[in-house]
């Protein structure tokens, strides 16, 4: 295991903003996380940028040299793509590039605009992240994948909406002061069960905004932190990568997420931790079951467990393993290349004291968990972060 030490972060608000092109957010996202790491474009030897549907919202492919350029460099870029899981993908490749020796300092983040497209353009944009053949050409949109999910979790391990909806009142509440949130706004449990159903079991309030906006980190090798006096206190010292099937009807289960397990079991042993020594969590909650299965494949709950965790106030501020105090994609919003890198983002700022929510993590806190999905879960990205000092 070697560490990768997130030096900067920077993230524009999440919200609708049809007007801004996507350089102009991803710029505004990494110049920030640059002068947060007291670095500058100069020192940059790689940019890793991840983005979606830009080929369709931009009507730009090739976009890496333009993310690089955004930030006032010509170094070495390119644009990863893994649908919702895009920027954290990048980021795992950058904390390899860092790991290897091959780059000392490393941008990694992302961008999606999608508002531009309208609802409809949006939707069928998201839904390229499904099997076409299977999925897309039948009519499946994402909200009716995620209540299937939702469904077969209910019969095989019982629960209901109204678990759902605590996990919904649980995130708004915690972007309430988080200033780059998209949804700043408090909600009830009848608010979230009374709300229009889009897919049975789910209602509006289940499924997160589709949202614009940037998201940036800067990493540093060990070497290059120490030589400039550059140790943040945090570092990512786990990743993992898993997969699994496009479409759900090739899998063994609709109710669990095995990709999350696999990408979770590689993080652990990287950063040679276990589940129980992980004391706050960013999960991808695009959907509220979203965020149920996403704790059940990290092995923070056993299965068909973290369904009542919200309600029973466990993965509240209060609780015992704090959950997306960021709001999640729920609240904060799902730009759907940024979000990997929001996610880091934020447990980076946890840890170290500096994000609005920062005063729900205990002092003996020292281990953070981010989780980024791409689709219904074929890919997931998991990365480990822990204070250094």
């Amino acid at each position: 295991m070697s560490k990768a030490f997130v030096a900067g972060t920077g993230m524009t608000a999440f919200g609708t903003f049809p007007e801004r092109t996507g350089r102009d957010m991803f710029a505004e996202a990494g110049l920030a996380a640059l002068d947060d790491a007291g670095v500058g474009p100069e020192d940059i030897d790689e940019v890793f940028y991840g983005n979606f549907v830009g080929t369709l919202a931009e009507n730009q492919g090739h976009q890496g040299p333009l993310a690089a350029e955004a930030l006032g460099t010509t170094a070495p870029s390119r644009r990863v793509e893994s649908a919702c899981a895009s920027s954290g993908i990048a980021i795992r490749d950058a904390v390899r590039a860092v790991r290897t020796g091959e780059a000392d300092v490393v941008v990694a983040g992302g961008m999606e605009r999608m508002s531009n497209m309208g609802t409809a353009g949006a939707t069928d944009g998201l839904a390229r992240a499904a099997d076409d053949l299977f999925e897309i050409r039948a009519g499946v949109t994402f909200p009716a994948a995620y209540a299937l999910m939702a469904r077969a979790y209910f019969d095989e391990f019982g629960g209901g909406p109204e678990d759902l909806a605590h996990i919904a009142v649980k995130n708004h509440d915690n972007a309430l002061v988080n200033d780059h949130a998209h949804l700043q706004e408090e909600i009830t449990v009848d608010d979230v069960l009374e709300s229009p159903e889009i897919a049975a079991p789910l209602t509006l309030y289940d499924a997160c905004p589709i949202s614009d906006g940037a998201a940036a980190l800067v990493l540093l090798s060990p070497s290059y932190a120490e030589e400039h006096g550059l140790d943040s206190g945090v570092a990512i010292t786990g990743s993992g990568h898993g997969g699994d099937t496009m479409a759900l009807q090739d899998r063994q289960s609709l109710a669990t997420a095995p990709a999350t397990r696999d990408a979770a079991e590689e993080a652990y042993d990287d950063a040679g931790i276990d589940p129980d020594d992980v004391g706050l969590v960013e999960v991808h909650d695009c959907f509220t079951i979203a965020e149920v299965l996403a704790l059940e494949g990290l092995g923070l709950y056993s299965y068909g467990e973290a369904i009542g965790a919200a309600r029973r106030g466990e993965t509240g501020r209060d609780g015992d393993l704090p959950v997306n105090l960021s709001g999640g994609l729920k609240a904060k919003g799902h730009p759907v290349g940024a979000t990997g890198a929001a996610q880091v983002a934020a447990v980076r700022n946890l840890l170290n004291g500096t994000h609005p929510r920062a005063d729900a993590v205990d002092d003996d806190v020292t281990v953070g968990l981010a989780h980024n999905a791409g689709g219904t879960v074929a890919s997931a990205a998991v990365h480990v972060l822990e204070v250094t000092r």
